[in-house]
């Protein structure tokens, strides 16, 4: 059962949600209501409730008094503003910037303890007043000795111990719905929390921050499409990072990018292209896109430009997951659902009896009322609502590998809603989407494998003939007439080994076999393709014994 630590946390947020008058949270929670009149005979919790305020501003302080992992939730619940009153919508969008500050002689102590050398050394000049207090880290302004202006991102002390202390929490919850909510099985709640766990702890690491933003930076180099600030590698440590600073015009910020003209069509369209080149050419993403990460460089107001900070969480895909992804948009995009439904099983997504036709049926239904549709005419909380109820009718299983992926379009899709609701999403990301599928099944693809691979396969071929002696040394060593076969296998080694041309189409019969085997593993080519070069492999095996 839960550990004291986790019991007094569950009694905190119990008397928080009560203290800023949000009962109805409370009164749906079974765990909570047998002490809910307990907690309100508290004289501090009745004089919090006498305070004025809007559900809005009571929901935001509640969850910036519960800490860092709330202040999360808020944020990603910010930006879709779809599935929320505008008064929520308007509070939690403070939370991306407006979480109180720890005092600066703190952030000073801990970047000269791990940089090892004053302040005053280390910079020209260091801002006392941050810039930015997030719920993670707090950011500074400075200038480094050769006047180049940059940030300095610093982590706010004891932050490890609360994360793990909720995190101990959330793992207690999802071990409860695992154990007595059958229905919630499917979404497999503990192995979300332990994807959550490693993303959230990562983000801790500020060095692992910062060779996500060069990595990041490495795939944009030149691009017009997307700045990232540099990283200063001499000045950072795990708890203290250096960059570059940018200047930028918030996303947010829509009256200002409207006053100065920007091309906002235009600024939503590079969004969608940005984040499919980063999941689909580079396989590797700015996961924490909501609004108070992303600038808007206006040099060029008819060719805006986007300039992104926070990197402490990223994603990438499995390869196989990566192109079923692509392949799952095409064919959503072709409206093509019975390969959207194979796709499913093939995948493993949904179980291997999933019958493909009523699955074809249900996703159809869902999906195909919103085509031919700008944003702002989509209500995408009732079509999430029935995907997850076509979900639950076919068993379909959370991915704990794609949260991030699912997190990732959400802020996305918030992002296009609020920049440029008429924006044509399919057509703005199919050509994309065809584009990379081409280069991924063509030929220049097929080389790029073979040659990255290339040494690895002429050792297999090497090594396939000894491995075949043996395995039929076995086979016939374990037969009744284990000694006649013995005798008679000794003369056909001999044989073998003396005809050099019997030996060069084996050899020829190999590589085929592993060719196409490859070809299916890797996808990158039609498997019709893979499968004919497979089968030359087998008829040279069966030409050779002969």
């Amino acid at each position: 059962m839960f550990s004291v630590r986790v019991v007094r946390r569950l009694l905190v947020i119990q008397r928080v949600l009560l203290r800023h008058r949000l009962d109805d949270y409370v009164s749906r929670t079974h765990l909570y209501r047998p002490l809910r009149f307990l907690a309100l005979l508290q004289p501090s919790t009745r004089r919090e409730r006498e305070r004025a305020g809007s559900r809005g501003e009571r929901l935001r302080l509640a969850l910036e008094e519960l800490g860092p992992i709330f202040i999360k939730f808020g944020q990603a619940l910010s930006t879709r503003r779809d599935l929320l009153p505008a008064d929520i919508a308007d509070e939690l969008a403070k939370l991306q910037d407006r979480v109180p500050p720890f005092p600066a002689d703190e952030a000073r102590g801990r970047i000269e303890t791990s940089l090892g050398k004053p302040v005053a050394e280390l910079f020209a000049r260091f801002d006392e007043a941050p810039l930015a207090a997030a719920s993670v880290a707090q950011v500074h302004t400075a200038a480094l000795p050769d006047g180049r202006e940059v940030v300095v991102k610093v982590l706010r002390p004891g932050i490890e111990g609360l994360i793990r202390r909720d995190l101990e929490v959330m793992h207690a919850i999802a071990a409860l719905v695992e154990r007595y909510w059958s229905e919630l099985r499917r979404l497999r709640p503990i192995e979300v929390v332990r994807e959550y766990e490693k993303t959230i702890m990562d983000e801790l690491d500020l060095q692992r921050e910062a060779a996500n933003a060069t990595q990041l930076r490495r795939n944009f180099a030149g691009s017009s499409l997307l700045h990232v600030p540099e990283i200063h590698w001499d000045l950072c440590r795990a708890d203290v990072i250096v960059m570059e600073r940018i200047y930028g015009v918030p996303i947010s910020d829509m009256a200002r990018l409207r006053e100065l003209n920007v091309n906002i069509q235009k600024l939503a369209e590079h969004g969608v292209e940005i984040f499919f080149t980063q999941m689909l050419r580079d396989n590797f993403f700015h996961a924490d896109m909501h609004p108070g990460n992303i600038f808007v460089d206006v040099t060029d107001p008819e060719n805006p430009k986007y300039a992104a900070v926070d990197f402490g969480i990223v994603g990438t895909l499995d390869p196989r997951d990566q192109s079923y992804i692509a392949a799952n948009f095409l064919a959503f995009f072709d409206r093509d659902y019975r390969r959207v439904a194979e796709l499913h099983v093939e995948s493993g997504w949904v179980p291997a009896g999933t019958r493909v036709d009523e699955l074809e049926s249900a996703v159809r239904t869902v999906c195909e009322p919103i085509f031919d549709k700008p944003l702002k005419e989509i209500s995408f909380g009732i079509v999430l609502l029935r995907l997850f109820e076509t979900a639950r009718r076919f068993k379909m299983t959370v991915q704990p590998q794609l949260v991030l992926l699912q997190k990732t379009l959400l802020n996305i899709e918030g992002l296009g809603r609020e920049l440029y609701p008429d924006l044509d999403l399919w057509k703005t990301a199919q050509p994309l989407l065809r584009r990379w599928m081409k280069e991924r099944m063509g030929p220049r693809a097929v080389w790029k494998a073979w040659r990255g691979r290339g040494p690895d396969l002429i050792e297999a071929i090497k090594q396939l003939p000894l491995v075949a002696e043996r395995v039929i040394e076995q086979r016939v060593n374990a037969s009744p007439a284990a000694v006649d076969a013995r005798a008679d296998w000794a003369a056909l080694r001999a044989e073998l080994r003396a005809d050099g041309r019997r030996r060069d189409l084996a050899l020829f019969a190999c590589a085929a076999v592993l060719t196409g085997g490859f070809l299916l593993a890797a996808r990158v080519a039609p498997d019709w393709a893979a499968w004919a070069v497979i089968a030359t492999g087998v008829g040279a095996f069966a030409w050779r014994l002969r």
